[in-house]
């Protein structure tokens, strides 16, 4: 069984729907998923797609390459499409925080998450435990101000030695260089609280303590070059009261930040993201 997702989006026009479906019938292809939207302000239309082919002599290149000719130039779409046996790679960055990986890495090691983490790379060697006790790779890659150039070209030859497909940023406490953005252009994704920009600096959850804030949130989102202002996939919030301490806040902060995080590497490993003027459509 071949099984493939289709992702495009174009200027909104009549009959895509109608056209895309009638293709997939007449390779032989049985859609089992299909989902749409109008952006009515931009008039951009957005789809995604999951069929599969029973038939043999099926050739994703060749559906590919037929898709391109027709279809694609037809309807002036941009368009990926992704076959479901290959498993998209992800990187993991952390540096002393382990909430997020332990989480990240139980979900991996059960199955939940669709992808392969081949290696994991930090600026501190507090970590390597971790990723030794589920066997995978880790690397040091110390940054300083003198070393962040040779650092990130270090960073650079691992992702491409490793063929990446995106990165996540588990609580990684470096700002990552546009070098790697230009490289990855919404493939890596970040997780902060969502004190910002109210309650910026080292200690937010203490900010927000003093302030006596009702909500606490986190929100996961692709890095650009304009700091914590990329596309965001998810945000989940939990309410606080003033029975709550720092330590509280802190400890429901990190559950958020986990659940944010996982949700947003799911949605991209699954295709379900789409990204369009700093926006994203996000597919159930």
């Amino acid at each position: 069984m071949n099984k493939i997702t289709l992702l495009i989006h174009c200027k909104d026009q009549p009959n895509i729907i109608a056209s895309v479906t009638n293709f997939i019938a007449s390779n032989r292809g049985n859609i089992i998923y299909i989902d749409q939207h109008v952006d009515r302000e931009q008039d951009i239309f957005f789809m995604r797609l999951e069929c599969e082919f029973e038939n043999d002599d099926f050739s994703i290149k060749g559906f590919k390459d037929l898709f391109s000719k027709t279809l694609a130039i037809d309807y002036g779409l941009q368009w990926n499409i992704y076959s479901a046996n290959k498993k998209p790679k992800m990187a993991l960055f952390v540096s002393k925080y382990d909430h997020c990986l332990y989480d990240i890495l139980g979900r991996y090691n059960s199955g939940e998450l669709h992808l392969e983490i081949p290696f994991i790379l930090s600026n501190h060697k507090d970590l390597k435990p971790i990723a030794d006790s589920f066997k995978i790779p880790f690397y040091h890659v110390p940054i300083s101000k003198d070393t962040k150039a040779e650092a990130e070209e270090k960073q650079l030859e691992l992702l491409s030695s490793y063929d990446i497909d995106f990165v996540a940023l588990a609580r990684y406490m470096q700002i990552v260089s546009n070098r790697l953005i230009d490289k990855y252009p919404n493939k890596i994704i970040n997780i902060h609280h969502s004190f910002l920009p109210a309650f910026v600096g080292a200690k937010p959850y203490h900010s927000a303590y003093k302030r006596g804030v009702k909500i606490i949130g986190a929100t996961s989102h692709y890095i650009t070059e304009e700091l914590d202002s990329g596309p965001i996939i998810e945000q989940d919030v939990a309410h606080v009261s003033h029975t709550h301490s720092i330590k509280d806040l802190i400890a429901k902060g990190r559950d958020l930040e986990k659940i944010v995080l996982s949700t947003a590497i799911k949605l991209h490993a699954n295709r379900k993201v789409m990204v369009y003027n700093n926006k994203t459509v996000i597919f159930s």
